[in-house]
């Protein structure tokens, strides 16, 4: 049985950060810019017992936007649903519940995210983003 919490002193930036510079998305991130990400971030980590195997964490005005990001599940924990109760656990924050906007990035994990109501943008013409790398 898992335990998401949002108790930002359980996370574990080891094991985030050590995860994180695997994937494609957060390549190259530096423990530090992991740290700064978290402060300025509504953040769950997700745990068995004492162990954190998984994270998410949402960017957001806690009013009309949150923006998901950096959503994972450790892989040898993968496969038992545990994805599926962190998007439950993100979708039924009450300190989210009026946010009408939500946002979110994948290259690979588009049928977990539809069962939680993501879409593909509606009016993609009136979306925009700025990218510096």
């Amino acid at each position: 049985m898992i335990n998401i919490s949002t108790d930002k002193n359980k996370l574990q930036i080891d094991v985030i950060h050590r995860f994180l510079t695997t994937t494609y998305w957060a390549k190259g991130r530096t423990i530090e810019e992991i740290k700064a990400s978290i402060a300025h971030s509504f953040c769950f980590g997700v745990y068995i017992e004492e162990k954190q195997i998984g994270f998410a964490r949402v960017a957001t005005d806690y009013v009309v936007f949150a923006y998901v990001m950096d959503v994972f599940i450790l892989p040898e924990y993968r496969g038992k649903g545990y994805s599926k109760q962190l998007m439950k656990a993100i979708n039924e924050e009450p300190k989210l519940q009026s946010c009408k906007v939500w946002m979110l990035k994948t290259s690979d994990a588009h049928k977990l995210y539809k069962q939680f109501g993501y879409t593909d943008l509606k009016h993609p013409e009136k979306v925009m983003e700025r990218l510096l790398k």
